[in-house]
């Protein structure tokens, strides 16, 4: 008979990859969930992991409460969490959420009295527990001291909502292709669907009322949708890339924002280029589900055009550069575990040598639209005064909008504001 494995079970190791070994949950799921059998185990583990990691340092400080010792055991470590979660923040049954948890120890028996003592007193002493912690900031709004510092520094009115909001579960939005058909047209395939959805910000942006797989969606297989954020959508529009203009898109993966320029002008002249190799597949997999063809899609470091362009300018430049994806933390919440306050400077660092090496690329009268998913000043509205001050034919182009506010470079959108991911934007224009 083949052995049952529990969901508990594959939650713990996922989440091990991505404490204990750096990995992206992203990751750590497509490596840990297909040993479930069904769809619906598979959700729920992936909910478990989710959890856990959205409220991490909250379950950490309660924990330190019940135990005397830290958990040397990695995966013990995480059944420890992934109970704790289950009876603070799931609506899972209390005594299934202790059996199954303490049942998912498997070959660690000598752990399975310690999770049942450890749980089993969470829920006789809950009380004081949760009054011991309340006034550490840190397990309270479950975001490490150093992201809270810089957010409070940024956004000292806005802060409090910023944590909030990284800690709500994000809408699923989906973007019609107005090549196939109106926005008006699918919720309309919607409603027949028994979807509930609503129109979102920006012109092609739909908002479901509940996340569903890819496979219910009318049209999704033959491209009528793609799934992204509006916050994301608001980029070709920005660009506004015209007939015949040759547009970079200068680090394409996974491949939304170079789809979604197509889309906004089927005559563009569209090279994507990204450093990673084996994310061009998904760029590959993107347009052809949506019957989309871009002159160039290359493997390439964008900081080094001499190994890879061919000389001919570009009059839009596309730079989604690289950063600490703060803006995006309710979507993925192991940002919080895996990025550093020790990261922010080099991403800038980054960030500026992109801006230096692409702005040669761009024509005369061109345009180049900087965007980042962060709400950290020092890679937005900062970097962009820096760049301004040390590129004498740059100028700003400001950005009129019904969303996000104006910085005294670019616009910011902040976690959660018209139901949209934290994102910047800046356009550029050369001289």
């Amino acid at each position: 008979m083949a052995k049952t494995i529990n969901s508990r079970q594959v939650a713990a190791r996922a989440l091990t990859r991505v404490v204990e070994h750096g990995q992206s949950l992203t990751d750590a799921l497509a490596a840990e969930l297909p040993s479930l059998d069904t769809a619906r185990d598979r959700a729920f583990a992936q909910a478990l992991c989710f959890g856990v990691m959205r409220w991490f340092e909250q379950l950490e400080a309660i924990l330190a409460q019940l135990a005397r010792k830290p958990i040397q055991v990695a995966e013990v470590h995480m059944l420890a969490l992934l109970g704790l979660l289950q009876l603070k923040h799931m609506a899972v049954k209390p005594h299934a959420a202790v059996a199954e948890t303490v049942a998912a120890a498997g070959r660690h028996t000598w752990a399975k009295p310690l999770l049942n003592a450890l749980l089993r007193n969470f829920q006789r002493q809950r009380d004081s527990i949760e009054a011991a912690i309340a006034d550490d900031l840190v397990a309270q709004t479950a975001h490490p001291a150093w992201l809270i510092e810089r957010l409070h520094a940024d956004w000292p009115q806005q802060y409090s909502s910023i944590l909030d909001a990284n800690n709500c579960q994000p809408p699923m939005v989906l973007r019609v292709n107005p090549l196939r058909g109106s926005r008006a047209d699918y919720l309309a395939a919607l409603r027949a669907a028994g979807i509930d959805a609503c129109a979102g910000a920006g012109d092609d942006a739909i908002v479901l009322e509940q996340p569903c797989d890819v496979a219910q969606l009318p049209g999704f297989a033959e491209g009528l949708v793609s799934v992204q954020d509006a916050a994301g959508q608001l980029a070709a529009p920005l660009l506004d890339p015209q007939p015949g203009q040759h547009v970079l898109d200068a680090c394409a993966a996974p491949g939304g924002k170079t789809a979604h320029l197509l889309e906004y002008c089927q005559g563009a002249d569209v090279t994507a280029i990204d450093l990673a190799p084996d994310r061009l597949r998904r760029i590959h997999d993107t347009l052809q589900r949506l019957q989309l063809t871009a002159k160039v899609v290359v493997a390439a470091d964008a900081a080094h055009p001499e190994n890879w362009w061919d000389g001919r300018l570009f009059e839009r430049i596309l730079l989604d550069a690289p950063c600490s994806a703060t803006g995006v933390i309710r979507r993925h919440p192991d940002i919080k575990w895996l990025r550093r306050g020790s990261d922010i400077a080099a991403l800038a660092a980054g960030q500026a040598a992109l801006l230096d090496a692409l702005w040669p690329l761009l024509a005369p009268g061109g345009v180049l639209l900087y965007a980042t998913c962060s709400v950290l000043r020092q890679e937005n509205d900062e970097q962009i005064a820096q760049f301004l001050a040390r590129t004498k034919d740059a100028v700003e182009s400001p950005i009129v909008a019904d969303w996000g506010r104006a910085m005294p470079h670019g616009r910011q959108i902040l976690p959660g504001e018209q139901r949209m991911d934290g994102f910047f934007y800046a356009r550029l224009c050369k001289l």
